[in-house]
C-alpha cells in the first residue's frame, strides 16, 4: 500500500518527503485555505518539485461541461496532476469525458459500494471512499474500503481504491489490511505511526548499555 500526504502546506510535504515514504500528495480547497493566499497552481507546482508522484486539485465546478473545462485547466499545470471530481451525476458525466482525453480523475466523496463501481466504470483512476466521515455517522467506513476493493479486483477494473478521512494509525493499519491500494494521511499521522513507548525505552536501554561499556561518554 502507497501513503500519499493529504496536506496543501509545502513545509509538511518538505518534512514527510526526507523519510521516503510518501508516494504522492492530496489537496483540496479547505486545505488551500489555510496556506495564506498561495495561488492554488502555485502550490500544486511546489509540491511538484518535491514529491514525483500524484498530485491531486479539486475541481469546484458543477456543472459537467464547467468540470471538464476546470479539469482540463487543472491537469494543464503539471503532467502529475489528477484531477479530483466528487460522485454525481454531473460528476459522473465529467469523469467518463475527462477519462476518455487522457486526464485523471481521482473521484471523492465515495460513501457506497455503488458510487464506487460506477466511478470505475466511467474510468476513474482513483476511487476515494471518506472512512472517518462514515464513521461518524455510525457506519463501518473500513468495510466500505474492503468492498470497494473486492469490486475492483474481482472484475479486473482499472481504478484504485484510495482510503481517505482517515483519523489515527489505527485506520492506516486497517486500511493496509483490507488491501486499499492507497492510503491519504493528514501530516499528524506520520509520526504517530512511527512512534512507539516501546522503542523509546528500548533505545534509551541500548544508549545506556552502550554508555557502561565505555562505548558513549558517561
Amino acid at each position: 500500500m502507497q501513503l500519499f500526504l493529504d496536506t496543501a502546506s509545502i513545509d509538511d510535504v518538505r518534512a514527510a518527503a526526507r523519510y521516503g515514504v510518501i508516494s504522492g500528495v492530496t489537496t483540496n480547497p479547505s486545505l488551500l485555505a489555510r496556506e495564506g493566499g498561495v495561488s492554488y497552481r502555485q502550490r500544486i507546482q511546489e509540491i511538484a518539485a518535491v514529491i514525483d508522484g500524484p498530485i491531486s486539485a479539486e475541481c469546484i465546478s458543477r456543472t459537467a461541461d464547467e468540470l471538464v473545462a476546470e479539469a482540463r485547466e487543472l491537469a494543464s499545470w503539471h503532467p502529475n496532476v489528477v484531477v479530483k471530481i466528487p460522485i454525481d451525476a454531473e460528476g459522473l458525466e465529467a469523469i467518463h469525458r475527462c477519462s476518455r482525453e487522457g486526464i485523471r480523475v481521482n473521484v471523492t466523496l465515495i460513501f457506497s459500494a455503488n458510487q464506487a463501481l460506477l466511478a470505475a466504470l466511467a474510468g476513474a483512476a482513483y476511487l476515494s471512499p471518506f472512512v472517518g466521515r462514515l464513521d461518524d455517522v455510525g457506519h463501518d467506513g473500513m468495510e466500505l474500503i474492503r468492498q470497494c476493493v473486492e469490486i475492483v479486483e474481482t472484475h479486473g477494473l482499472k481504478a484504485r481504491v484510495l482510503a481517505a478521512s482517515l483519523r489515527h494509525p489505527l485506520h492506516v493499519t486497517q486500511a493496509a489490511l483490507a488491501g486499499a491500494h492507497i492510503a491519504t494521511i493528514p501530516p499528524s499521522l506520520l509520526p504517530q505511526m512511527l512512534k512507539h513507548p516501546l522503542t523509546d525505552v528500548g533505545i534509551e536501554r541500548f544508549l545506556d548499555d552502550a554508555r557502561k561499556a565505555g562505548l558513549l561518554p558517561g
